[in-house]
């Protein structure tokens, strides 16, 4: 079967008001639209055509068609305007713990500062739509960022002494600069602001950029100390556990295993627990993995990523149709064209504008992909 899934666009601040409408050939609606969902997810189900939600037709249909709920993956297309949260999320074994502890101290669910909504990791892959999509990832190299925290002068001196001394810790460095160091960051920020660098010109922008969005807030020293990344079209950035990040501007399509827990640092106005944060931060400074799809030819790619949550294939077919095996329910969004979607069981097919999604139950076995386009193809992975 295929299931046409339908959602509305999230309004989070930092949304995009012209991307989503431009991918999806429509108006402008002068408001920010930030995320599109689908999936099961409960905080946002799509849509299906007979008026269910996709978590209420999987629990009364799936088994029938071969789907298990919940579906261990969210498919989103992102759109960017300013910058998300930095944040990074727990491994499993943290998550289990986490939310075990706290079930047991009695915070709700919906708390503001509940952390472990569910007890799943999340990691998560952005592959960029936009010409350029940035974010921040990673923590750089600690003789690089000495060198850029040395050319901010004395405004920066503690946090430069923090990263001069020999068993510096990167994450020792943002837990002092969430909890004691606001001061200290507030006068970072002000030399980053009027400082001047041939060599990282575009990270005192970047922190201009914030300061005018968040004044004073120590999660822009933390951007600081991170690397400033662009992906080109059709380039993925993968984020495993642990590893700091925050999107800055763009428009991307990303695929997430299925949880709430986000340990924010900085960036926002929601709640922030820096010891929580560092406790499962990688302190290992280096840059996540850049994707560029593997090519599986006949107009597939494949971004492969090390974890069984989800796979991703991008599909754009040429005169010949293009072909995926299933393996799991799959959903299949369009980001370009009129491509046509098929299951091989059933011959169930469904032509898909921009922005147009479908559930692609696992009985079918093979999806085709015909037409003009490109489509990308969530499914669990191995």
């Amino acid at each position: 079967m295929l299931i046409p899934l339908a959602n509305d666009p999230r309004d989070y601040a930092w949304g995009s008001t012209t991307l989503l409408a431009a991918l999806e050939g429509r108006e402008a609606p002068g408001r920010p639209e930030a995320e599109v969902w689908f999936g099961d997810h409960p905080g946002d189900p799509s849509e299906t055509p007979d008026g269910r939600t996709l978590d209420g037709w999987i629990a009364a249909d799936g088994p029938g068609a071969g789907i298990e709920a919940p579906l261990p993956y969210l498919l989103k297309l992102l759109a960017a305007a300013s910058a998300l949260s930095i944040q990074a999320h727990p491994s499993k074994s943290q998550a289990e713990a986490g939310f075990a502890r706290e079930e047991a101290a009695g915070i709700p669910r919906d708390a503001a500062d509940r952390t472990y909504r569910d007890d799943n990791h999340k990691p998560e892959l952005i592959v960029a739509l936009s010409d350029e999509f940035r974010a921040v990832a990673g923590l750089r190299e600690l003789d690089a960022t000495r060198r850029l925290v040395a050319g901010l002068g004395t405004g920066a001196a503690p946090l430069a002494q923090r990263l001069a001394e020999p068993d510096a810790s990167l994450s020792a460095v943002i837990g002092w600069l969430l909890s004691d160091g606001a001061d200290a960051a507030r006068d970072v920020i002000a030399a980053a602001v009027a400082g001047a660098s041939d060599e990282f010109a575009a990270e005192l922008d970047l922190v201009r950029t914030l300061d005018a969005a968040f004044p004073g807030d120590p999660g822009i020293v933390v951007a600081l100390l991170m690397n400033l990344v662009t992906l080109r079209r059709g380039e993925g950035l993968f984020v495993p556990a642990g590893v700091l990040h925050a999107y800055l501007e763009g428009l991307g399509v990303e695929l997430m295993a299925a949880s709430d827990n986000v340990l924010r640092g900085g960036l926002t106005p929601k709640h922030v627990d820096a010891a929580e944060l560092v406790s499962v931060l990688d302190p290992e400074p280096g840059l996540p993995p850049v994707i560029r799809p593997r090519d599986l030819g006949d107009g597939v790619r494949a971004y492969d990523v090390p974890i069984a949550d989800f796979a991703l294939f991008a599909v754009t077919p040429g005169e010949a149709a293009a072909t995926v095996a299933l393996d799991g329910p799959a959903i299949a969004l369009a980001t370009s064209g009129a491509p046509e979607v098929t299951g091989a069981a059933s011959l169930a097919h469904a032509v898909l504008a921009p922005g147009g999604a479908v559930l692609v139950t696992p009985d079918e076995g093979t999806v085709r992909v015909a037409g003009s386009g490109e489509v990308f193809l969530a499914q669990p992975g191995r």
